[in-house]
């Protein structure tokens, strides 16, 4: 156990180690790097991505897999504009609605996987596909904008730390990202649910028999993954100011890899959200590097690509040495 925790407080250094290398990188390579405004758009993209990525951790430390995060935030997203902007209700309505929505795709995703026993990979690829299709159905194709919703993309770009504190212009969606990461943080290593989810991860069939019942804590922990979905698509449609009903698809690849950079295992059983926040940042940081190079978007999906498969070498090799 010793040996475990050990190799998880390494790889955590190792990618905030990279983190700061590519940070001072990329600050030298272009002086437009280590600007204000940009250092603001790294931490607006690492609010949505780092969001689905918690969301996700709990389920990967289970053992599982969620391949529909993306497109469960785009239809969350969508749903709150329907909400907010065909049937006229109040902005909390239409959050609260696609909250809701986030997390009963998760519930479904999880009653499929532990009551029908289909493989995670499969039921969350089927739900992909199924959101996806919807969110164009319910929008016709075509987005959903918020400009008759005054107030709805204060959600992500408004500041209430500048009201609060003067001058500090940190956007909602940055501080909104930290308080969510230090709940499930506390969920995750001071809760029943937290505890059970290790195990769950660790040893799924002597946790059954100790008496867990675990489809039903399989079920939740999926739920509270789409939770965390609805409240990316609830952070993506304000920083837009509207619902984009083809957005989403490859997203999931984003937060999964920013999952096992942190040190989370594929194989469950190990993890943590400070590690999965540091690998957002890193995802970020390299994704906007690339970007701020004039690196062709083809050739910035290669170098993700190749961290992924190196993330995940890393991690069986780990696996290997326990």
């Amino acid at each position: 156990m010793k040996s475990i925790f050990a190799s998880n407080a390494t790889q955590k250094v190792l990618a905030f180690g990279s983190l700061i290398v590519l940070f001072i990188f990329f600050s030298i390579a272009s002086p437009n790097f280590f600007q204000f405004n940009n250092i603001i758009s790294i931490m607006l993209s690492t609010a949505i991505i780092g969001i689905l990525a918690v969301g996700v951790t709990f389920v990967i430390i289970s053992g599982g897999i969620d391949l529909s995060i993306g497109t469960v935030m785009t239809f969350s997203s969508v749903i709150a504009g329907v909400f907010v902007t065909f049937w006229k209700m109040p902005i909390w309505l239409g959050v609260l609605g696609g909250l809701i929505a986030g997390t009963l795709c998760g519930f479904i995703s999880g009653v499929v996987i532990a009551k029908l026993k289909i493989p995670a990979f499969i039921a969350t690829l089927g739900m992909m596909m199924i959101t996806k299709g919807l969110s164009l159905v319910i929008s016709d194709t075509k987005p959903i904008y918020f400009t008759e919703a005054p107030g709805f993309s204060d959600i992500s770009m408004g500041s209430f730390l500048n009201s609060i504190i003067g001058g500090l212009e940190v956007p909602n969606a940055v501080v909104i990202f930290f308080v969510v990461s230090i709940i499930a943080s506390l969920i995750l290593n001071k809760t029943i649910l937290g505890r059970y989810n290790f195990a769950i991860g660790s040893n799924e069939e002597a946790t059954r028999l100790s008496g867990i019942n675990v489809d039903a804590w399989k079920i939740v922990i999926h739920a509270m993954c789409g939770l965390f979905c609805g409240i990316a698509g609830i952070l993506m449609a304000s920083r837009l100011n509207s619902a984009q009903p083809a957005l989403g698809q490859g997203y999931e690849l984003e937060a999964i890899a920013a999952v096992v950079i942190g040190g989370t295992s594929l194989s469950g059983g190990e993890g943590s959200i400070l590690g999965t926040v540091i690998g957002s940042l890193l995802m970020s940081v390299l994704t906007n590097g690339l970007r701020i190079l004039s690196v062709k978007q083809e050739w910035q999906m290669v170098v993700i690509g190749i961290v992924v498969i190196m993330a995940v070498f890393a991690d069986i090799a780990r696996r290997r040495k326990q």
